[in-house]
């Protein structure tokens, strides 16, 4: 099925925590998908030429040094992430559907039929968006191509890459929580 099949001008792009924290990898460690920020920037770009609901999502961290903290510089979006939004979504946990105002009601108020999850990272906020998206009933596609994350070391002691993480939320996803697509089938 074609993007123009999947009836996308009744979805909200959805772009996740696109802050400049997520630019210091001497913070986070090794990122995957450089190609990230070019592809969120070609799906606003194609969102906004087709008159679509564009929302922003902000994490405002409350732990105590965090990077992501409202008054640290590293909270303010990156330059793709320009422009208004149609919603602009601060939140402080890895859901934007627990952020304020409320994305659930706005979408149900807008009658869109879901969500285009794109944004920062891959394997949390993303990820968990998509997921709660998906348990409150709306459709949601994951622009894989247009997410990021970075390497993790798990309870064990072991590492895991960014690029693993990112297949690992892939195969998470599709076909339970999420169709996974890339900016091509949407652009």
């Amino acid at each position: 099925m074609s993007a123009a099949d999947r009836g996308l001008d009744a979805l909200a792009l959805v772009v996740v925590d696109v802050q400049e924290a997520f630019r210091d990898t001497g913070f986070w460690g090794p990122r995957n998908n450089p190609a990230c920020e070019d592809n969120i920037a070609a799906l606003l770009a194609a969102w906004r030429a087709a008159g679509r609901k564009v929302v922003f999502v902000r994490h405002d961290s409350g732990e105590e040094g965090s990077p992501l903290a409202p008054d640290a510089p590293g909270n303010a979006f990156m330059s793709i992430v320009a422009g208004a939004p149609d919603l602009l979504v601060a939140k402080n946990v890895n859901s934007a559907f627990h952020g304020a105002p409320d994305l659930d009601a706005w979408l149900r108020a807008e009658a869109l039929d879901g969500i285009v999850v794109c944004g920062i990272t891959t394997n949390h906020c993303c990820e968990t968006t998509a997921r709660v998206g998906a348990n409150l009933g709306h459709r949601v596609l994951f622009a894989l191509d247009a997410t990021h994350t970075f390497d993790r070391v798990g309870p064990d002691g072991t590492s895991m890459t960014a690029d693993e993480l990112a297949r690992a939320t892939a195969t998470n996803l599709h076909g339970e929580f999420a169709d996974v697509v890339t900016t091509a089938e949407l652009v």
